[in-house]
């Protein structure tokens, strides 16, 4: 008897120790709410939404919950799929209704994939002991998918939307699927307006079969910035720029991450090309500025023109028209190139010469006096001029060649000029006036004088005459020779200078003899006089 009641008490407390582990949902639970996707094991799997393999295990038990057909049972099973130890992570009561009671602390209003939906006692689907689902698919804040086996029930796959009935009282976070950057994203460049930034995705895990970004700045996200690279534009200079790096995954929460910036600088105008100043700078031209290019361009572009550094009031144009009071002044020009979000950029074009007044005028052209021959002095006749106290250069040219050192007004011709060309150049010049040069030519080409030398040989009616012909700069010049003894004549050619004639039948006695020599282009004609005596020929 005492075995008995003994028996009947174990049994009591083994009862009551069971329903404080071994937890179940009791109470049916109301199918009224949602849109449920399919039912049963089998009919989900034929609509393609699958139980993570609970069929196959459903008789075992986890985390010491009742197994079959039980919400608890089923969730601490996926549970412990992704990631978690088969051990209830706290003590006490495990029915459905006291999972957000114990644990409080990671239980929010926030759904996210692999979150459990908990149901309070008697909030619709759940009975008295509460109701607990897996959360497959977060559509948004207000919409969800999950995953769920009912006590005394079936398996379901349900559509809750926050409308509609059904919403769960929290979200508990035991291990979430999300996924997790390895390596974290970050943004390269400078962050300036027009400077291109590119953002380094990361990497992350397990891989996500998409990666997007979109870029903010200060916060606001910014239309069509939705691409790995961007150049920010003037209206986001002074803001913050946070490119917002989002990876998914099917069945995982979105991985995100947010690197930012400093806040974007004004931006910089590259220059490409720099002003320059065309035109001469003499009084009554006109000056045009060739304008310069950035990169980018910019959206205004104002000019300045400056003599000697100081601004020019009013010049502010792409052309100059120069004045006397321009005279000897450099002038330049500046641009300053602006647009908005962009630092203000000068561009100077390179000064110019002195501005002249005009040309020094010639009143009288100048003149060479002289004869071009070896020896002989040729002189410069300036003409007069405009102011008149310009002064005046001389450079003497050999075929359009500068002559060293030839540099005065007269120029003694050389030997080495004998069958060129001579010129000089006349340059006269003025402080604040441009330069005039005048080119004369000498008359060509330059000779020189030879000396004629004459030997003579007389014999018997015979007289040799050896003739050598010299001249500067042509020593041994050809030409032709014509010899006469008393009446007789007789003609020959030189040959390196040198010629040797014989004029025979000449009368005996005291002769004259006279060589010319007929001269060449360079070399001009000359006589030479001499006698001889002839001997009588003996009887």
């Amino acid at each position: 008897m005492h075995r008995a009641v003994r028996t009947a008490q174990l049994f009591a407390g083994v009862l009551a120790l069971l329903l404080l582990v071994m937890p179940t949902t009791a109470g049916r639970i109301s199918l009224a709410s949602s849109t449920y996707l399919c039912s049963g094991y089998q009919g989900c799997e034929a609509a393609g939404y699958g139980n993570a393999g609970y069929r196959q295990v459903s008789s075992t038990m986890y985390w010491r919950m009742y197994a079959g057909h039980n919400c608890t049972n089923y969730v601490a099973y996926r549970l412990i799929q992704s990631g978690m130890p088969n051990v209830r992570p706290w003590t006490g009561s495990g029915n459905a209704s006291n999972w957000g009671v114990a644990m409080a602390g990671i239980t929010d209003q926030v759904p996210t994939v692999g979150s459990v939906a908990w149901y309070k006692p008697h909030v619709t689907p759940a009975g008295s002991a509460g109701h607990v689902a897996y959360v497959e698919q977060v559509i948004s804040d207000t919409e969800i998918i999950v995953s769920e086996d009912y006590w005394g029930g079936d398996f379901y796959w349900r559509r809750i939307t926050k409308s509609g009935g059904g919403w769960p009282s929290g979200f508990i976070h035991f291990n979430d699927r999300v996924v997790q950057p390895t390596s974290p994203p970050t943004i390269a460049g400078t962050p300036m307006v027009g400077a291109p930034l590119e953002v380094a995705v990361g990497g992350w895990t397990p891989a996500p079969t998409s990666v997007t970004v979109q870029w903010l700045a200060d916060g606001a996200a910014i239309p069509g910035a939705t691409t790995a690279g961007y150049v920010p534009t003037p209206d986001v200079k002074g803001k913050t720029l946070t490119a917002q790096v989002t990876a998914q995954l099917d069945g995982y929460t979105p991985g995100a991450a947010a690197p930012a910036t400093a806040p974007v600088a004004p931006g910089t105008f590259q220059p490409t090309q720099a002003p320059t100043i065309q035109g001469a700078p003499e009084v009554g031209t006109t000056l045009t500025l060739t304008p310069p290019s950035w990169a980018p361009q910019p959206t205004k572009a104002k000019t300045q023109w400056y003599a000697d550094g100081n601004a020019l009031d009013g010049a502010t144009g792409a052309t100059l028209t120069l004045t006397r009071d321009q005279i000897g002044k450099q002038i330049s020009a500046r641009v300053i190139a602006s647009a908005k979000g962009y630092k203000k950029s000068r561009s100077t074009a390179s000064a110019t010469a002195p501005v002249l007044a005009k040309a020094v005028a010639l009143r009288s052209p100048s003149r060479v006096k002289g004869a071009p021959q070896v020896g002989s002095r040729i002189v410069v006749k300036p003409g007069r001029l405009r102011p008149s106290n310009a002064s005046t250069t001389y450079q003497w040219l050999r075929d359009g060649r500068r002559i060293a050192k030839a540099t005065h007004r007269a120029y003694t011709v050389r030997r080495g000029d004998v069958g060129r060309g001579l010129t000089v150049e006349v340059t006269h010049d003025r402080r604040n006036f441009r330069a005039t040069t005048e080119t004369l030519t000498v008359a060509s080409p330059v000779t020189t004088t030879p000396k004629v030398r004459v030997r003579t040989e007389a014999k018997r009616g015979r007289v040799a005459v050896d003739i050598r012909v010299k001249a500067l700069g042509a020593p041994k010049p050809a030409g032709a020779i014509t010899v006469a003894v008393g009446r007789r004549t007789m003609e020959g050619a030189l040959v390196d200078g040198r010629v040797r004639l014989v004029v025979r039948d000449v009368k005996p006695g005291n002769r004259p003899v006279v060589v010319r020599y007929a001269g060449t282009d360079v070399v001009q004609a000359a006589v030479a006089r001499t006698t001889v005596t002839v001997p009588r020929t003996k009887s």
